[in-house]
């Protein structure tokens, strides 16, 4: 299965402004996932892609796209998300273009998956 942690990686953070949380927890650090460096694709690999064009309608989510243009892989809503430059749905609103990459593969290669 593809996630978006596929290509980040961990650190382990012992800040000590995170003491009080630590202590709580019982735990000496906390592992988190670096910063990811999101890259849009070129021109050149746009080239390779076909855009569908989805209106945004009350009720849609971008987990329930990317099931029905994934082959139901809802877990893949990062995808649209990440493309569309919106990292939530409320960066959108109803009458909005959403754009679909595909083929799935094509896309995940650009991205580094």
């Amino acid at each position: 299965m593809t996630s978006r942690y596929d290509s980040r990686n961990v650190f382990l953070n012992f800040n000590p402004k995170y003491d009080k949380l630590l202590d709580e927890r019982n735990v000496n650090y906390v592992e988190q996932y670096t910063t990811p460096r999101f890259v849009y694709p070129t021109a050149e690999q746009m080239s390779d892609l076909n855009i569908i064009r989805d209106v945004w309608k009350q009720g849609d989510r971008y987990w329930k796209l990317a099931y029905k243009y994934y082959n139901g892989r809802s877990d893949l809503w990062w995808v649209i998300a990440w493309f569309n430059k919106s990292p939530t749905e409320g960066n959108i609103s109803v009458g909005d273009t959403v754009l679909i990459p595909t083929p799935l593969n094509k896309i995940l290669e650009i991205y580094g998956y």
